[in-house]
């Protein structure tokens, strides 16, 4: 029988997660779209999510673990980032 993983442990997976799907770090991203068309502006979502991947690392590394409203938290801002991204066309379905 498997375990449930701990919160830390869960947010380690998230920040993976979140770093293999979204673009963080790609240029292309940081540029605003033609005729200025987005539908919220993926440089400023992007913005949100690296500064909480950035945070949460760091307290990991010090064995700082988010407590679960904070994951909660964390997670539905990349879910929510995320789907605005796929609107924008930036992120495939």
């Amino acid at each position: 029988m498997s375990r449930k993983p701990t919160l830390a442990e869960a947010t380690q997976l998230l920040i993976q997660q979140v770093k293999d799907e979204l673009p963080l770090y790609d240029q292309d991203t940081f540029v605003c779209g033609p005729n200025n068309t987005c539908i919220g502006c993926p440089k400023k979502l992007l913005e949100l999510v690296e500064t909480d991947v950035s945070y949460w690392e760091s307290a990991l590394v010090r064995s700082i673990a988010p407590n679960f409203e904070q994951f909660r938290r964390f997670a539905k801002l990349c879910t929510s980032v995320r789907r605005g991204l796929v609107r924008n066309g930036i992120v495939e379905k």
